[in-house]
């Protein structure tokens, strides 16, 4: 995936949609959870409230008031599990609580906590003996005639930490694992989705390389219409190329008659100053007109999709002809073009360019001329392969017999 891609961009936004939505489910699901925990414990410690409350059904003696043990976890010292009950409206204060809170009390919940059961019960966290943290419930009891009591239950809620953590890890180490999956599901997504594009890709690559003439294949229907539009496009500028190659040769033969007739007469007259004139115009024409022609004719090629020739067949036969043409100074021409290698164009524009470079280099030379074809890329240009054809003129081999 390159940088600005298409592929990068979907990646990327599927990336971020999906990092989003665990996170907020996985907060979620944390949430609920912890508050699940929660609502067990409070059950937990309304059993052992209602207890405490079925146990202070009041005797006629206050002082006779006495609580069985809810358990060997009450009984500890400062071991986080605690009961207490205060009577309210009593004199002085009347405090009765477990053995686990040593010297200890526990503070009661904030007025601000509000009252979620119907018997009256709040619940809440508080800092306990030795600044624990406790999860505790409270209820408070009228038996009437003014006798009131607050009843308490708290236990550590360290419990609650432990089990929301382990959920937490396992929900982090699962989502980590869905999170992977689903980005390899997305790169195999994207690049499955976008492979239609890769196709239509490759497929102009090898028309500009004259392997194929058109769009080949079925596409999806959202691509479908680029693909007609494009093989449209094709076929609508070889047309055009076609009518200016047409339009260009049927202007050549027009010109070419007027100017063969008006050629002519100028000749029958050789002492008329007018004929002279009109030969050396005429003349200027027909280069004017030969060399606009030839540029328009090179124009309307330039045009052309798909266009490629293959550089060796195109060397050799050159290199014969300029051995036949030099012939009488015995200039000899070596080759080095290597098969498969082509030239985006057409024919005559590269036998123009060679001619030129091989004509130049038999001037020059004294007896060998190496003419050499090599593919490459160009530095710092986009991967597209390039043809290097350089030609130049060699000193002759020195004779074994001189020495």
């Amino acid at each position: 995936m390159r940088a600005n891609s298409l592929a990068l961009r979907l990646f990327v936004s599927a990336t971020a949609v999906t990092v989003i939505i665990l996170l907020v489910t996985g907060f979620v699901l944390s949430s609920l959870y912890r508050d699940a925990v929660e609502r067990s414990f409070d059950d937990r410690l309304n059993v052992y409230l209602r207890t405490l409350v079925g146990e202070l059904s009041p005797p006629d003696e206050p002082s006779e008031r006495t609580v069985q043990s809810l358990g060997e976890r009450f009984d500890l010292p400062l071991s986080g599990w605690y009961w207490q009950y205060v009577r309210l409206n009593a004199p002085k204060p009347e405090v009765h609580s477990s053995r686990s809170l040593w010297d200890a009390g526990l503070p009661r919940l904030p007025e601000s906590i509000p009252i979620r059961d119907e018997d009256g019960t709040r619940r809440g966290y508080v800092t306990g003996p030795e600044d624990h943290r406790l999860r505790m419930i409270e209820r408070t009891v009228d038996y009437g005639e003014d006798v009131r009591y607050l009843v308490t239950v708290a236990i550590d809620s360290q419990e609650i930490d432990d089990e929301t953590h382990a959920f937490n890890r396992t929900i982090t180490v699962t989502f980590v694992i869905l999170a992977a999956v689903l980005l390899l599901t997305t790169m195999f997504q994207v690049r499955f989705g976008l492979a239609p594009l890769r196709r239509i890709s490759e497929s102009l690559a090898a028309i500009r390389a004259g392997t194929a003439e058109r769009l080949a294949g079925h596409f999806p229907v959202e691509i479908e219409p680029l693909a007609r539009e494009t093989n449209a496009l094709i076929e609508a500028n070889r047309e055009i190329v076609e009518r200016a190659r047409t339009h260009v040769g049927n202007l050549a033969h027009a010109l070419k008659t007027p100017l063969s007739v008006m050629v002519n007469e100028a000749a029958a007259r050789a002492d008329d100053p007018l004929a002279a004139k009109v030969r050396e115009q005429t003349g200027i024409m027909r280069d004017q007109v030969a060399r606009h022609l030839e540029r328009a004719r090179i124009a309307a090629r330039a045009t052309v999709v798909g266009s490629v020739t293959d550089v060796q067949p195109v060397v050799t036969g050159l290199t014969r002809t300029m051995e036949k043409i030099y012939h009488p100074r015995g200039i000899a021409i070596d080759v080095e073009a290597p098969d498969g290698v082509r030239f985006r164009g057409e024919r005559q524009d590269l036998e123009e360019m060679l001619g030129n470079l091989v004509d130049n280099a038999c001037k020059w030379a004294q007896a060998r001329v190496s003419v050499e074809v090599t593919p490459e890329r160009a530095d710092g240009a986009p991967p597209k392969p390039t043809v290097r054809i350089r030609g130049r003129r060699r000193r002759p081999r020195p004779d074994p017999g001189r020495a």
